[in-house]
């Protein structure tokens, strides 16, 4: 599953663990409000925000109206009634800091335009708002800014690791899930980065504690979890020799705890807990997204598809749920049934997920450094969205952000990093749909694989050594290619239907499931209303089948480490 060929390199700096020599206590450490960028980092702060105004007025989702939403509750209601407001369909749900951070974003809100926070004002969409809001995520996202120069002034490699911050800074997924559908993933992964740098730099308490406050920002960073308490646990609250460092632990306990009364306190305080955890954690929801994210159950659901299929037209003795007939290619939200299939649920996904991050943790408990903490981390949050429930496609940068830091270690790292990303981001694509943006998302994204591929390639590549390795060379190298037939299929697919209809677009209209009857005929083609989800399942399918083999990949990388490869940063 890898390219192993045994030649020692220096491994990435991303990866380094700081000497005693180069430790923060014995170095002059700058603040970090003093950046001294150079000019070439000046340029492209500069360039990336210009390009970002200029997205101002693309295409927004509702995710826009949520956060405008979230900005009223905050700055109209008292602490008390923030998690119990149902004037909009778009309710709080994320921990209180975040609750908190749209309070702080109120207050300026209320002075630019007033109703930005008006609660009543519902889908209020005025360039003030449209302008305020996407400058937040612009000027939040200096944190990501700043971590990742941080990453560079650390490094005795500053040219690889300025291309991986360059290429974090920049990736695809924070320009399309942020700066065009928007959210404020760059502002958190910025807080998840930071924590990584206070491992990588052996200050494991202060990684704790932003991991922390990250966690009360937004819950899906519960996916990473069991990596940093087994590593935090292993590293920092034990010795070498298996006992336990009692001072160390209350440290990181109370200051752990210390973070979770701020974040909670209040509603502690107000009896609220339960109110607040029914808003985080909303069971009710099916197997799969609408556009399924790629993953384990988008082949398990197209299977099923296949199955249904194949015995609908062969007439085999084989049981089929009626229910299921309609219920999972239909781009819905709600209960993914299965018509061939056993029917999948909760329980078996958490099950799952925590068997295939246990394979990763307990060779992160016997070998708890740095290189090795990153690589749990990375299959902790590559395991949740394989295998986890009712996952979106967006928690991908779960995966990608992490992945990213691993990518110059080897090529064996690089290629899983390669399979990955361009999987990861093909599947973003799908939240972005009119057409100029469009042309946007496939041109950027084509640029920052160029921009990431050269350089890295030139650093660690190594020719297949073996005949096995040839093969699963071409084959990667096959499946890469692959998106380029994928992009013009989907582009092509609705001029196809349109000349099915007869000569126009399929419009959006009503799609009939076993639960709900259209109130006029679906006017379309049979053929063509029982495809309109074509294009997104193909594209789930395709992402799935290689983000699911790039998952195997670094787990089988990461298992056979010592043995394919020992290198200085093996130890802590």
């Amino acid at each position: 599953m890898e390219e192993p060929k045994l030649v020692r390199r220096v491994p990435s700096e991303s990866l380094k663990s700081p000497t005693a020599a180069e430790s923060p206590s014995t170095t002059k450490r700058k603040s970090w409000l003093q950046w001294d960028l150079d000019s070439s980092e000046y340029d492209l702060l500069f360039l990336s925000t210009c390009f970002k105004l200029l997205l101002f007025p693309s295409y927004r989702s509702t995710d826009f109206e949520v956060h405008r939403n979230w900005l009223a509750i905050t700055y109209s209601l008292p602490i008390s009634k923030w998690y119990y407001d149902t004037t909009s369909e778009w309710t709080l749900d994320y921990p209180p800091f975040f609750a908190y951070f749209e309070k702080l974003l109120s207050i300026p809100a209320s002075f630019i335009d007033p109703k930005i926070v008006d609660l009543n004002n519902l889908n209020y969409d005025a360039w003030s708002v449209v302008a305020y809001q996407r400058t937040t995520v612009i000027l939040s996202e200096l944190v990501l800014g700043a971590v990742l120069h941080r990453f560079i002034r650390g490094s005795i490699d500053p040219s690889t690791q300025r291309v991986i911050s360059a290429s974090l800074f920049l990736h695809p997924g924070f320009l399309i899930v942020d700066h065009i559908h928007f959210q404020y993933n760059g502002f958190m992964f910025g807080i998840l980065l930071w924590s990584i740098l206070m491992a990588r730099n052996g200050n494991k308490l202060a990684s704790g504690i932003l991991f922390a406050v990250l966690l009360n920002f937004k819950h899906i960073y519960m996916y990473l979890a069991p990596a940093y308490f087994i590593y935090l646990l292993r590293s920092f609250c034990m010795s070498p020799a298996g006992k336990l460092e009692i001072k160390n632990f209350l440290s990181l306990a109370n200051a752990v705890i210390a973070v979770f009364v701020i974040s909670f306190g209040p509603f502690i305080v107000m009896g609220q807990i339960p109110q607040v955890l029914s808003r985080l954690f909303p069971f009710t929801r099916g197997l799969n997204h609408a556009y399924w994210a790629p993953n384990a159950w988008a082949l398990v659901t197209a299977a099923d598809r296949v199955l249904l299929r194949y015995v609908s037209r062969t007439g085999a003795d084989v049981a089929i749920n009626v229910s299921g007939v309609a219920s999972t290619s239909r781009g819905l939200v709600g209960d993914t049934v299965f018509a061939v299939l056993p029917n999948i649920k909760p329980i078996h996904t958490f099950i799952i997920t925590v068997a295939f991050q246990s394979i990763a943790l307990i060779k992160l408990w016997f070998t708890p450094n740095y290189k090795s903490f990153l690589t749990a981390l990375t299959l902790c949050g590559y395991a949740s969205y394989l295998f986890g429930w009712h996952v979106h496609e967006k928690a991908i940068l779960l995966v990608l952000v992490p992945l990213s830091l691993l990518a110059a270690e080897r090529h064996a790292y690089f290629r899983t990093f390669v399979l990955a990303s361009v999987a990861g981001i093909f599947s973003l694509f799908p939240l972005i749909f009119t057409p100029g943006e469009s042309i946007v998302k496939v041109i950027y994204s084509a640029l920052w694989i160029l921009f990431v591929y050269v350089p890295l390639t030139r650093r660690v590549y190594e020719y297949p050594n073996s005949l096995s390795f040839v093969i699963i060379d071409k084959l990667e190298k096959i499946y890469l290619a692959g998106f380029a037939f994928l992009l013009l299929f989907i582009t092509a697919f609705p001029t196809w239907a349109a000349r099915r209809q007869g000569g126009t677009l399929i419009p959006d209209t009503c799609v009939s499931t076993a639960d709900f009857t259209c109130p006029e005929p679906d006017p379309r083609p049979a053929g063509v209303a029982a495809m309109e989800f074509l294009p997104l399942m193909v594209t789930s399918v395709y992402c799935a089948v290689g983000l699911v083999w790039g998952f195997l990949r670094l787990l089988y990388v990461y298992l056979h480490e010592e043995r394919a490869y020992q290198g200085p940063m093996s130890r802590i």
